[in-house]
């Protein structure tokens, strides 16, 4: 999917109506898509247990907690990214609370290109996890590659008697001459001798 093409999941926490409806067209042109509202912490706290979000915004204080805290539990996922807009005279206090964790600070009041800026800033880290999480399913793949191809050799040291670079040999030129995967012909091995 192309980048511009690409729509964010997004969560506003905020019991501002105003806030609300200021933010809102700068969402649709951000690519923020859907957008769900909740008007409190507790109520973001569902909705994030029920689907997952690209974006949270958080419109800070809230009328059961700071934001702080729900800021960093959002930081704690692996997929999302968050934006807290604060008071500005509380701006310098919360970024320093809030910035270790990833978690993104905005003083308002504020102006629309501030805003958008911002909502750059969270699609851009929300494209550098994207990439990481592939980059981790990448090395997941892989370990389990390795952990099948140990089984398998110990399976043909133990049942072929070969040694252990003889089975890795084996397993390779199985792979090459019939060009499958080591994984292939490792679970063949595996399913032969269990």
């Amino acid at each position: 999917m192309d980048f511009d093409e690409r729509a964010y999941r997004t969560l506003v926490v905020s019991s501002s109506e105003k806030f609300n409806d200021s933010l809102s067209s700068l969402l649709t042109g951000a690519h923020c898509e859907p957008v769900t509202y909740a008007e409190s912490a507790a109520a973001a706290r569902r909705y994030i247990l029920e689907k997952q979000f690209d974006f949270v915004i958080i419109n800070a204080p809230l009328p059961d907690e700071t934001g702080t805290k729900l800021a960093i539990d959002v930081s704690g996922e692996k997929n999302t990214v968050c934006l807290v807009f604060v008071r500005a005279d509380m701006h310098g206090e919360i970024r320093a609370r809030l910035t270790p964790h990833g978690v993104f600070i905005l003083p308002k009041p504020t102006s629309a290109p501030a805003v958008s800026h911002g909502l750059d800033f969270l699609a851009s880290a929300r494209e550098r996890l994207r990439n990481l999480e592939k980059k981790s399913v990448s090395i997941e793949e892989k370990m389990e590659e390795i952990r099948l191809v140990n089984r398998a050799k110990w399976l043909l040291i133990e049942n072929l008697k070969m040694t252990e670079p003889d089975a890795h040999r084996y397993i390779e030129k199985q792979a090459m001459d019939r060009c499958v995967p080591k994984r292939d012909v490792s679970i063949e091995i595996i399913n032969t001798y269990k």
